[in-house]
């Protein structure tokens, strides 16, 4: 399992996920896995996935594979990636598309946060899409960030703190969440304005920039 939070303050936007992962019993930190940044760079968006450990490998190979990225700057542009990503899902990596029986759609089996331009927005199983106005997470840990983030939010300067707050305090509480964490930023204000040096950031809550860029 995982958490990941989406968190806007003042005109920026960011997206920050947990790094750990799990096999059975044995848990598989940073320290020891190469790949375990959580974070997929979708054009100027970013997105988290929560679910399954191959989500993040299945999410980043299908947006790989696309002639030219999605726009994923609304709702309903969000959506309309959501209904061509659970094709695929279904008919190229083989997921099995139903939870319940009583579900009324084909599910993704993940739900993803994600950041643009746009704002920030919460993508569920059966392929709903909600936009926040302040801060959500997803994932094992999700409700001890909320918890967090609701009390912290007044208090706190930017964007980046609110996220880092979320991440730590489930990683506190949540055997299935890990630091350090890793985050991305948008600037809400302009569709192409990203801040980073091109590395990701990990960090175990000490300061940092906070801006980064895909691996």
């Amino acid at each position: 399992m995982t958490t990941v939070v989406v968190t806007r303050k003042d005109g920026i936007a960011c997206i920050a996920a947990d790094t750990r992962a799990a096999y059975g019993d044995t848990r598989e930190g940073a320290d020891l896995i190469c790949n375990s940044d959580k974070i997929v760079r979708a054009g100027d968006a970013w997105l988290a996935p929560t679910g399954p450990a191959s989500a993040q490998l299945v999410l980043r190979h299908h947006l790989r594979r696309l002639e030219r990225a999605p726009k994923l700057d609304g709702i309903d542009a969000i959506f309309g990636f959501l209904t061509e990503f659970q094709k695929a899902l279904r008919d190229e990596y083989l997921v099995h598309g139903k939870e319940d029986q009583a579900d009324d759609f084909e599910s993704m089996r993940m739900e993803i946060a994600v950041v643009s331009p746009g704002g920030i927005f919460g993508c569920y199983p059966q392929r709903s899409v909600q936009e926040y106005k302040r801060f959500y997470a997803f994932g094992s840990g999700a409700a001890f960030a909320l918890g967090a983030m609701q009390v912290a939010e007044p208090h706190v300067q930017t964007a980046e703190e609110l996220a880092r707050i979320g991440v730590e305090a489930a990683a506190a509480f949540d055997l299935h969440t890990g630091l350090p964490l890793t985050l991305r930023t948008v600037d809400l204000r302009g569709a192409h304005s990203f801040h980073g040096n091109g590395a990701a950031v990990h960090t175990n809550g000490h300061a940092t920039n906070g801006h980064a860029a895909a691996r």
